[in-house]
């Protein structure tokens, strides 16, 4: 019987053989994923791209939700068993709008894979008043999660990844004001409190999604090279976070460790694919592994601690659900 992991119980490495620099399709070599549907949100840019282009190699039928349907369809172009859809993460109605569309196909859907995410933006709010980081990163996750439940349930073994960060060092969940109404926003604690709401949603919808035979993972894909991900970052934050020197180059040890897209979309790919996860869920991976639990944020790598919490777990989806209006398992 899967066991869940409150407190970070099974956050230990298993020895998979692979490592930060390994790619995606290294990952995916010899399995078949013909018949299967997933879903990538930010499936058309950076490592969501990459996703799904390996994923859709490997015979996996894949739908890209994109809010540029023309953007999408130019960074697809050639690749074989896609479907885009229209769907803007920060418009709950938009997330509503795509999931009514896809249950009424009648299909099992057998991967979930949210992964679209923005990091680093000034202070913004959707139209509930809601931080733009936590609406994007976290809520769109799990508002996405309890909409496409049903055919989740109808696959019978359906896994969902949400993609998280190490950025998640940056702060736990701040229950008191996650919205910065009565704090000054910083955008390090805004991005961080929304990567470690990845991290305990995975957590508890794993515990909760165990009788319906769906797992959960979350995910570190790295530091990448190449994606858009940090366009609206200063400088100045660049600096700060010690990736540039004063001249604004990129530091010689920071450009050692960063990822390539293929070697970045790996570890997703592993917890979408993996056999060695059959029988577990719910832990936090990185370099296609599973992370070690660590108490120190001055640590290199690792899930913390803070991230794993039961009760914390408990308590943000009790506030998701508040925040968004939906209420399932």
């Amino acid at each position: 019987m899967r066991r869940n992991n409150y407190q970070g119980a099974l956050q230990k490495p298993l020895g998979s053989g692979f490592k930060a620099q390994t790619t995606a399709f290294e990952v995916v070599n010899g399995i078949d994923l013909t018949g299967k549907i997933a879903i990538v949100t930010g499936g058309n840019t950076g490592i969501g791209l990459e996703t799904t282009k390996v994923l859709a190699a490997a015979g996996a039928t894949v739908i890209v939700p994109a809010r540029d349907i023309e953007k999408a369809r130019k960074n697809l172009g050639g690749v074989s068993n896609i479907e885009l859809e229209k769907m803007d993460l920060i418009d709950p109605g938009s997330i509503d709008e795509f999931a009514d569309k896809f249950l009424k196909s009648g299909r099992p859907l057998h991967l979930l894979i949210n992964n679209a995410g923005i990091m680093w933006v000034p202070l913004r709010r959707d139209n509930r008043g809601i931080e733009s980081q936590l609406a994007v990163n976290y809520l769109s996750q799990f508002h996405l999660t309890a909409r496409l439940w049903p055919a989740l349930v109808q696959a019978d073994g359906a896994r969902v990844i949400n993609v998280s960060s190490q950025g998640h060092h940056f702060g736990s969940f701040n229950f008191s004001d996650p919205n910065f109404e009565h704090r000054e926003y910083e955008t390090l604690q805004g991005y961080g409190q929304s990567k470690t709401a990845c991290n305990l949603f995975t957590m508890e919808l794993d515990s909760r999604g165990r009788e319906f035979n769906i797992s959960a993972f979350s995910l570190h894909p790295g530091s990448i090279n190449g994606t858009e991900l940090a366009r609206e970052a200063s400088l100045e934050l660049f600096q700060k976070m010690g990736f540039l020197d004063s001249e604004g180059n990129l530091n010689p040890e920071v450009a050692a460790s960063l990822k390539t897209i293929p070697q970045g979309a790996a570890t997703t790919v592993w917890c979408a694919t993996s056999p060695m996860l059959n029988n577990i869920g719910g832990v936090y991976c990185e370099d296609g592994d599973i992370a070690e639990l660590v108490h120190e944020t001055s640590q290199q790598g690792g899930v913390m601690s803070y991230s794993l919490d039961e009760a914390s777990a408990k308590q943000l989806w009790s506030l998701s659900e508040k925040l968004t209006g939906i209420t399932f398992l």
